[in-house]
């Protein structure tokens, strides 16, 4: 979502002593990399993920467009992207998605028999998509009614069993944890919480092939971004306390809002974001990657 004055108010708290204490980082920022494209409908690119390779990827903009292509590498640093052009999402009955289904689509799951899911923060809603991109909606948790408007379900991750997880933008309260809400066998359920710290929101998500939790975060300040990522151990009855991996400076990275964990060649956990320039001249779509040595 487009960061509101909210986000000027948590930082303010967050400067006045209500964010958590700094830790030293455990990853370290490799890259960089400014992706762009002369092709309608390219921008807003909130969701990522990618494949067991680490190079193929498929993103997803919040206006209801799908991007896919593969990062192209030499040792181990982004020289280029190669990629589809956007292409809409599709409604049940194959025609591109409008008004709400092509709208506030920020977070993207890809199951390993290939199923896409992603998940609408402005009408609480998550769908499951067909290879040709035809959308059924999932059933939705009583919760999800109650989110607050524009903030609704902003992450969105999968695990090797086919779960999914997500959770709000916003919790309602700067003391008040997020709810982490799981579906599975066809239900939704809400297995556990994730603590607030600082004037940090949820905004990507993965469950890396390490089986852990992985969780962006971002604060806007009014005058740029930060990005956090943290990891928790993931079990059927909760999560592990947790641990900061990198916490950026303000504005060293633009509007990070996708995540997705692989490993490298040499069996390093990888994370790689994708920042959502919110289709604004003064912003940029970049892919930044750190790595967990």
């Amino acid at each position: 979502m487009k960061p509101l004055l909210t986000g000027v108010i948590a930082a303010l708290l967050s400067n006045c002593g209500i964010a958590a204490e700094d830790t030293p980082a455990r990853a370290t920022h490799v890259q960089s990399y400014t992706w762009s494209m002369k092709a309608a409908h390219f921008g807003g690119l909130s969701g990522l993920e990618i494949d067991a390779t680490g190079d193929g990827f498929v993103a997803i903009s919040d206006r209801g467009h799908i991007v896919e292509g593969r990062i192209l590498r030499d040792n181990g640093r982004i020289t280029g992207i190669d990629s589809t052009d956007p292409r809409p999402l599709r409604d049940g009955a194959g025609r591109p998605a409008t008004g709400k289904l092509a709208s506030d689509t920020e977070g993207l799951a890809i199951g390993s028999d290939g199923q896409r899911f992603v998940s609408f923060e402005g009408s609480h809603l998550v769908r499951r998509y067909t290879p040709d991109d035809r959308g059924e909606d999932l059933p939705r948790h009583p919760d999800f009614a109650e989110l607050q408007n524009n903030s609704g379900l902003e992450a969105l991750a999968i695990d090797q069993r086919g779960w999914l997880y997500t959770l709000p933008e916003r919790s309602g309260q700067m003391t008040r944890p997020f709810p982490v809400y799981r579906y599975r066998d066809g239900t939704w359920d809400q297995p556990f919480d994730i603590p607030r710290s600082g004037g940090f929101q949820p905004v990507g998500a993965d469950v890396g092939p390490d089986g852990m939790f992985y969780l962006l975060e971002r604060e806007f300040t009014g005058f740029g971004f930060r990005s956090r990522v943290r990891r928790f151990a993931l079990s059927p009855d909760g999560i592990g306390p947790g641990e900061t991996l990198f916490t950026s400076t303000l504005g060293q990275h633009d509007n990070l809002e996708g995540l997705a964990v692989s490993t490298t060649p040499e069996g390093a956990i990888r994370l790689t974001m994708i920042s959502d320039d919110n289709f604004r001249f003064i912003q940029r779509t970049e892919f930044v990657e750190y790595i967990l040595r």
